[in-house]
């Protein structure tokens, strides 16, 4: 992303005065940041007033009556470290004092907004500056010095370069090196670990104790990988809590360096009864993908399960801008294939989508007579087999150039979310053929799918959820997947849907078997944007004031703790 000067951009609101914090940073670079903010007046620009109703608020709450008291003090304790876990995040996103940042906003709706997007740049609109004063984003964000190159660190040779747990800084001499999160943020990682310690004394579940103790050794040690392997083990206990550097969305220069964040989770336990059959149909869907015999020789971990639960808490990267309703853990490419991954479908903030967004841009969008195939069952099971087709595919390129990961570098989580969505819809209608998926018809699946790519698509160019819909929806566009009828509606096209699922599917396996980049790259550039007739209907469903996403009302008051 090309850096570039603000002065010359259109004011559309008035000035929102900045006053001083009251906090003193201990950093004089901080210091200077910070006196710089707390003097500055910001206006909003490039985007109206309109756009800061893009949210829609939703509380986050569930039945805690069948937990005892020491439960419901480990879930206090969890929300505690989750808000360690949140500060750090900023840190990592925005680099700037987010206390003066945010009580210097006078302007309540337009504070609210940076702080769903934990800064200045809209995290649905591509990371478009929403705030003078700002330049645009960098892509490393705070993971890599912001004068550096991608083909500086191509180059350069020091340790840990490629780290999901260290950041890039330079040295007086100019030379790049690396610092683990353990050494960069100890205070916080000790704090954080403390109060796993503290959550882990409570628990009487031995594996969730284990798992929250080897977690925050990890925190302190920057190892993950052993409590990666104790969450798989962790199977009964009615709480849950996925914390810590996880995800590398957040690193949109390589792809390489996780983010902070966390979910608090309490078991469905009726719900993951009805899912724990399907996990195990993963090795013989692997060997039916539609691909060479040498881009499926992989075999999905054996432990795999699914899961649902009601998600209290969200925290850092789960909580900035568009909200993760499934969860495909570990990342770890080891543990993936050693023991496969957990699938976390977080269903009441699945179901408030599908109510306030989903459904609403059905009656928008879709023809009358396939509107009633948009279902709740179809649309949690969509989810669910995306966050199941993670196992499924490659992990390592055939051709020598390591995991692909590291060899699609900034573009790998984009394919990777896009080849999730269509193998997960692949996956729902091989067990619909063999009866293992009882409740609708394809056309459920199909059409709740068509409407789901509306809904992410809007996520933007900088999410690779919505990047990933970008090219599945042009990609069914040129494979005439679906018409579009006088008055602008869409229509599924069931048999050419199919067809253009299987190609795009071998398209994506193929391209990560391979580990091409150019590929990948050129793919993007003519598949992953919106063209101007698709802007047309999000244009129409901005006018019908549907919310892009959810924002939450969470944390111990809402759950009387």
């Amino acid at each position: 992303m090309k850096l570039s000067k603000l002065s010359s951009a259109i004011l559309v609101a008035s000035g929102l005065l900045v006053s001083a914090c009251s906090q003193q940073p201990s950093d004089k670079v901080e210091a200077k940041q910070t006196e710089k903010q707390s003097s500055a007046t910001y206006s909003l620009i490039n985007i109206d007033q309109q756009r800061l109703n893009i949210y829609t608020e939703v509380t986050l709450t569930s039945d805690l009556s069948h937990l005892n008291d020491n439960q419901k003090k480990m879930i206090s304790l969890l929300i505690d470290a989750s808000k360690i876990m949140d500060d750090l995040f900023w840190k990592q996103a925005f680099g700037h004092n987010k206390a003066a940042f945010l009580a210097g906003i006078k302007d309540d709706k337009v504070r609210q907004f940076a702080d769903i997007n934990y800064g200045p740049w809209d995290r649905l609109d591509g990371d478009k500056v929403f705030l003078s004063g700002f330049e645009e984003k960098t892509p490393g964000a705070q993971f890599y010095p912001s004068d550096m190159t991608k083909a500086e660190l191509n180059q350069a040779e020091f340790k840990d370069k490629q780290g999901l747990y260290s950041m890039v800084k330079r040295d007086e001499q100019g030379n790049l090196y690396s610092v683990p999160y353990a050494t960069e943020y100890r205070a916080e990682l000790e704090q954080a670990a403390n109060l796993l310690r503290q959550a882990s004394s409570l628990a009487v579940d031995k594996q969730f104790s284990n798992y929250l103790n080897l977690r925050a050794d990890a925190l302190l040690n920057n190892s993950y990988q052993p409590s990666d392997f104790a969450w798989m083990e962790m199977k009964n206990n009615p709480i849950d809590v996925v914390i810590g550097p996880i995800e590398t969305y957040e690193d949109q220069l390589f792809g390489y360096r996780s983010a902070f964040e966390s979910y608090v989770l309490i078991k469905d336990l009726a719900w993951s009864e009805r899912l724990a059959k399907f996990a195990a149909f993963l090795p013989e869907l692997q060997t039916g993908l539609p691909v060479a015999q040498k881009y499926k020789q992989e075999v999905p971990g054996s432990d795999a399960d699914l899961n649902a639960y009601d998600v209290v808490y969200y925290a850092g990267h789960s909580n900035a801008g568009s909200k993760t309703i499934a969860i495909n853990l570990p990342n770890d490419e080891r543990v993936q294939l050693e023991k496969g991954t957990r699938r976390l479908q977080l269903k009441n903030a699945m179901r408030a989508k599908f109510d306030k967004i989903l459904v609403p841009i059905a009656e928008e969008l879709i023809v009358p007579e396939q509107r009633k195939h948009i279902t709740f069952n179809a649309f949690f099971a969509n989810t669910m087999f995306h966050e199941v087709a993670h196992g499924l595919g490659i992990k390592n390129t055939i051709t020598g150039k390591g995991t692909v990961r590291q060899s699609l570098q900034e573009h790998a989580s984009a394919i990777e979310e896009g080849k999730a969505d269509i193998l997960g819809l692949y996956m729902v209608e091989q067990l619909l053929k063999k009866g293992e998926i009882t409740e609708g018809t394809l056309e459920d699946y199909y059409v709740t799918f068509m409407a789901g790519i509306f809904r992410s698509v809007r996520f933007g160019a900088s999410s690779a959820h919505g990047k990933a819909n970008m090219i599945r929806f042009n990609f069914f566009k040129q494979e005439g997947a679906f018409s579009k009828n006088a008055q602008g509606l869409y229509q599924v096209d069931m048999n050419k849907m199919g067809a253009a699922m299987e190609k795009l599917s071998n398209l994506i396996l193929t391209l990560q078997g391979d580990g091409d980049y150019h590929k990948v790259d050129q793919l993007i550039a003519t598949h992953g944007d919106i063209k101007a007739e698709l802007q047309a209907d999000l244009d129409k469903l901005a006018n019908a004031n549907i919310p892009v996403d959810v924002t939450f009302k969470q944390g111990k008051a809402v759950l009387g703790l």
